[in-house]
């Protein structure tokens, strides 16, 4: 018997976003427009920052955040080893070196205590991970990095419209960089959003993104001017026009997916609070969690299950679970190039061989998360005789 797909993640279009898109494809321009113009500007207000940079997809945003602050050869980075291999790439990008700090165990955000023994004299920035949408402990993080003059760099690609005490993430660090991918709180397809309060910062990142030079063609073609000038070495890491038309509509849609995903993560909550062996990450108090992942715990041994066959009898039904991630301290290209692997961050370690994602995304249907919810009960069984 076959089921319908339930993926964990999926976009939310509705016909005022298709209706933006084909305006911009009708329009004189498709890409380094207006309309990339309006989004970071959009962004700008939403956010309560100062700067906003528009960038092809959320690595890029990363990259361009090491960018900016210089790093190169030798420098490091700390870095959380539960997130996607790009947290750590942008740094290796630049030549630099990330330098793993182990999580949480209770929340699987960066520790600040793990970051305090790992910092150096070469340490030249932090990048807080909010893993699965919940913010990092800023102030903690902030007391650290502050008091050696150290940078933090919030990988915010899972956390936007989320809150920590109040505050808006994308306003918590010194740059936050944002992804836009489909299975994200908004998306343009592909894409990122780096901001800043730091005016130097921002102005190096929009050279980067076009080439290192020093003006893009709207603003050549405004001066009526041939000239320009390259003054780095950049790529090209511009957002098109009419994703950025995209983004525009979704981002008056935020809040309204956010409290979506929110309401979906309280039905899971209640559902498996009586199941020993089912146990979300913990959340804070003084946080708004923007649930770009429901990450839930697996204990093998209450549940007489393993998590690598209830993954699988899941997907059998249809529901496609997923793991978020491999500790990237564990891939092979980090244990050849850096001599990384098991042991280096035992909590993180520990977690991935437990942890599963659930779907969640705004479009479910009441149906579709009783659906999730009975496939896990389903599968779920007593301690007693373990899968051979």
């Amino acid at each position: 018997m076959s089921f319908p797909v339930l993926p964990y993640g999926r976009q939310s279009i509705d016909e005022t976003d298709i209706e933006g898109v084909v305006a911009a494809l009708k329009s004189d321009w498709l890409t380094t427009g207006p309309k990339v113009d309006a989004f970071e500007e959009k962004f700008v207000e939403l956010l309560g920052v100062d700067h906003a940079v528009a960038v092809s997809s959320g690595t890029a945003a990363l990259h361009c955040a090491m960018h900016a602050l210089g790093i190169g050869p030798g420098d490091e980075v700390i870095v959380p080893p539960l997130t996607f291999a790009a947290t750590a790439n942008c740094v290796v990008f630049q030549g630099g070196v990330p330098v793993f700090a182990d999580v949480d165990p209770k929340t699987l955000l960066l520790d600040p205590v793990q970051v305090d023994r790992k910092i150096s004299r070469k340490t030249k920035a932090i990048i807080a991970v909010d893993y699965a949408g919940q913010p990092c402990d800023y102030d903690a993080l902030d007391s650290i990095a502050k008091s050696k003059n150290i940078p933090i760099v919030a990988d915010a690609c899972h956390s936007l419209g989320a809150q920590y005490k109040d505050r808006t993430v994308g306003t918590l660090a010194d740059i936050s960089v944002f992804s836009f991918h489909p299975v994200k709180q908004i998306t343009t397809g592909e894409g990122g959003m780096v901001v800043t309060a730091n005016s130097e910062w921002a102005q190096r990142i929009r050279r980067f993104r076009n080439h290192g030079i020093s003006s893009d063609f709207k603003q050549r073609a405004h001066e009526g001017s041939w000239f320009y000038e390259m003054m780095e070495l950049g790529f090209n890491y511009r957002l098109t026009d009419f994703q950025s038309a995209l983004g525009i509509s979704q981002l008056g849609k935020l809040s309204g997916f956010v409290r979506k995903r929110q309401a979906i993560a309280d039905i899971y909550n209640q559902a498996f609070a009586s199941i020993q062996g089912v146990s979300p990450l913990e959340v804070r108090s003084d946080v708004a969690h923007a649930y770009h992942l429901y990450v839930t715990r697996i204990a093998s041994e209450a549940l007489g299950i393993t998590r690598e066959a209830l993954f699988a009898a899941l997907r059998a039904e249809g529901i496609g679970v997923n793991v978020h991630y491999i500790p990237v301290h564990l891939h092979p290209y980090y244990r050849q190039k850096f001599g990384t692997g098991r042991g280096l961050c035992p909590v993180a370690e520990e977690a991935y061989e437990r942890i599963l994602s659930l779907p969640v995304f705004p479009s479910m249907a009441v149906g579709e998360v009783d659906r999730v919810v009975s496939a896990v009960m389903k599968n779920v069984r007593p301690s007693g005789s373990m899968p051979r």
